[in-house]
């Protein structure tokens, strides 16, 4: 019964964890000379691509399940190692049942990438 419990606690703490790393914050500062600032922290998800249709369509089998995100007005397409992906090599690089991460914000109720992180 404890190593049911224990595995129970474990499960809901780590989902809780999950849960948190999705929170996209934005805050808005007023400066001493009245303007204002925003800073928009970025989130990232990561999981496995299960429909990818460029400039369209982009769902990620994520640990919660399907998510799916839009596309921001630019889309950095890159290597863990840094490495730019261009246009030309998007269709060999990126596909579905690659394991990717993205980089995105909370528009709303939308997730809107910004840049997407492929294996080297």
């Amino acid at each position: 019964m404890k190593i049911k419990l224990h595995t129970l606690a474990f499960a809901l703490i780590a989902s809780s964890a999950v849960l948190a790393a999705d929170v996209t914050t934005k805050t808005t500062t007023v400066k001493a000379d009245g303007s204002t600032e925003t800073t928009i922290k970025t989130t990232t998800g990561t999981g496995t691509l299960t429909e990818y249709i460029p400039g369209t369509t982009f769902i990620l089998k994520e640990v919660t399940g399907p998510v799916t995100y839009l596309y921001g007005k630019t889309v950095a397409y890159v290597t863990k190692s840094g490495k730019v992906i261009t246009q030309d090599m998007l269709n060999t690089r990126i596909r579905v049942g690659s394991p990717v991460s993205v980089q995105y914000v909370t528009d709303g109720n939308n997730r809107v990438i910004s840049r997407v992180v492929v294996d080297d």
